[in-house]
């Protein structure tokens, strides 16, 4: 029998109020994701560019801009990873490079995400393990750390 995965060995479970008091730090590291997301791309459209432009018959004058190009693409790329891994070691899930995230927890007796999109002010989604962002549901209002401008909770 295989050993577990670390990720499966360690699943943290987050209530709406714990998600919410890691915010702040899942939000610094986000940032970092989302920005290194967009350094990472952009090496890439650059080094493919290169590439393309290497293909053409000509002198190779491209060979020290392309070895420069993998070796900076390499240091970015191991940047993301480890934003990625201090991330995961939180307990959180990247979902996507535009910041979206998710918390395991447990709703009903059942396991759930509490999604979290960088920009929102606080965790006030949530939606089935197989459903993904399509499915994001509004919490129920009392499951937030507070009202929301606007509202009361009675």
């Amino acid at each position: 029998m295989a050993p577990p995965k670390p990720a499966e060995a360690k699943r943290r479970y987050f209530s709406v109020e714990e998600a919410n008091k890691t915010l702040p730090l899942v939000k610094a590291i986000v940032t970092d994701i989302v920005h290194q997301f967009r350094i990472v791309n952009e090496l890439k459209q650059r080094l493919s560019a290169v590439l393309n432009d290497r293909r053409r018959p000509s002198i190779d004058l491209y060979s020290e801009e392309l070895a420069q190009s993998h070796s900076e693409l390499e240091a970015e790329e191991e940047k993301l990873a480890g934003y990625i891994d201090e991330l995961t070691k939180l307990g959180v899930e990247l979902k996507g490079p535009d910041g979206l995230c998710d918390f395991y927890s447990i709703m009903d007796g059942r396991e759930v995400y509490l999604c979290w999109r960088l920009g929102e002010p606080e965790v006030m989604y949530w939606h089935d393990l197989n459903a993904g962002v399509a499915g994001r549901k509004p919490l129920p209002l009392a499951a937030h750390s507070g009202p929301r401008s606007g509202q009361r909770l009675l």
